[in-house]
């Protein structure tokens, strides 16, 4: 079996549309990946990772329904997968093709689901997956503040982007699950909290740390609050559309991955505007609470700083995050992965890809001509130091982990047939979900 403990980094696949849809933010491309994407892999390696945070460019790809050009990914995984590298398959990343319009379809979640299964089919030793990246920001920035797709600002178009969003990730999971049934899920979403500045701005705050969960809560089917009820309905939710959420709980193939940042935490006033905070809380503190919240296993899946003017602004940021990581995981909370994002630095983050300026975001571990940075040196000797402390298995993943080379070893194929007889049989089901608390 694999090493159990997920040390990872990503290549960056974002594709908004911005400009009322008249521009694609193509970040593949922005960082020269389709250039350079023999030498990002070799990258990867020197490092001494094996797990990457990545997925083909969605647009260019998915052509039409059941039309699909793998060219692409069919060159950059059959790489991956000599290399022995497991990818986290991140198959939409804040964007989707020009024919599907944006997040506001319908027809979105159904055809994304076929979609899902067909990169499953033509790939299937891949067993790890995030289908949708940050389902939560992918709806604020989209339908709420107005930057991206869409580009539209209520919140009716808010719970649209967000049912649509979150159904589709559900059925990709469904349908992945189809044809590798010990797939593995690994969500990326933002974890957030938002701190009241005075006491008018108590109730703003916490009805903005109820709505952070949403994207989870209807994604792993657990319950939302009361409020949050009355909020999804009153915005376009129907009765049967929420109960989708509650009958189909994928909870039990999940890692909870979590992103934090040092804009993660945000200041709220007594009007509802916020502003960023800086780390007060931290990752410890805010992923114990989204922890407390689903019970599942947790994986660090995104953060970075950018590298200051001093050069070891983000090696600093980079120990700061790993002794939160240590410290949840002696809290008792299964820990069981950890993501510098991204491999080399990023452009536009900057506005968060509402312009297009070509500024450089020096968040890498390595710069755009593939030098690598100080952070990139020193999570290098991170992993290399820590490897082997940690346990080489982990009592919170059932379904134990497959590299790509050993996924047609007769103990991956006897696996798959047990994940599938148990997933069929109707008895395991209610030993299988967690009640709700």
């Amino acid at each position: 079996m694999g090493p159990q403990f997920l040390f990872a980094t990503g290549i960056e696949n974002s594709n908004p549309t911005i400009q009322n849809g008249k521009l694609r933010v193509d970040e593949l491309e922005k960082c020269k990946h389709y250039q350079y994407w023999q030498k990002d892999f070799d990258l990867v390696e020197e490092l001494g990772i094996n797990f990457l945070r990545y997925g083909p460019p969605i647009h260019t790809t998915w052509l039409g329904p059941g039309k699909y050009d793998w060219s692409f990914a069919d060159v950059t995984f059959q790489d991956l997968l000599r290399r022995n590298i497991a990818p986290i398959v991140d198959l939409c990343h804040f964007g989707v093709p020009d024919w599907i319009g944006n997040f506001q379809n319908p027809e979105f979640p159904e055809l994304f689901g076929q979609y899902a299964r067909a990169f499953a089919q033509r790939f299937p030793w891949v067993q790890l997956y995030t289908p949708v990246n940050e389902m939560y920001i992918c709806a604020v920035f989209s339908a709420r503040y107005g930057w991206w797709n869409e580009q539209l600002s209520s919140d009716q178009a808010f719970v649209t982007a967000l049912k649509y969003i979150v159904k589709a990730n559900v059925l990709a999971m469904q349908a992945i699950l189809e044809v590798r049934p010990d797939a593995i899920f690994i969500q990326s979403e933002s974890s957030e909290y938002f701190h009241a500045e005075n006491p008018a701005a108590i109730k703003p705050a916490e009805t903005m740390n109820a709505e952070r969960f949403l994207s989870l809560d209807l994604n792993y089917g657990k319950r939302v609050n009361s409020s949050m009820y009355e909020f999804l309905m009153d915005n376009g939710m129907t009765r049967a559309e929420y109960h989708f959420f509650l009958e189909n709980k994928m909870k039990r193939h999940c890692i909870m991955g979590n992103d934090y940042y040092y804009t993660n935490e945000h200041r709220v006033s007594a009007d509802g505007s916020t502003r960023a905070s800086g780390e007060i809380f931290g990752y410890h503190v805010i992923t114990s609470q989204y922890h407390d919240r689903y019970r599942l296993p947790v994986m660090h899946t995104e953060t970075n700083i950018w590298q200051g003017p001093n050069g070891d602004e983000a090696v600093n940021w980079l120990w700061k995050e790993w002794a939160n990581v240590l410290r949840v995981r002696n809290d008792g909370v299964p820990m069981v992965g950890f993501t510098w994002y991204s491999l080399t630095d990023q452009v536009d983050w900057d506005t968060a890809l509402r312009e297009d300026n070509g500024r450089l975001c020096p968040v890498g571990l390595y710069d755009l001509d593939r030098n690598i940075r100080p952070v990139g040196t020193a999570y290098k000797q991170l992993i290399a130091d820590w490897r082997q402390v940690l346990p080489s298995q982990s009592v919170c993943l059932q379904v134990p982990i497959v590299m790509p080379q050993d996924s047609n070893d007769a103990w991956a194929r006897e696996q798959k047939q047990d994940v599938k007889e148990a997933t069929a049989d109707k008895s395991t089901v209610a030993a299988n979900t967690a009640p709700e608390s």
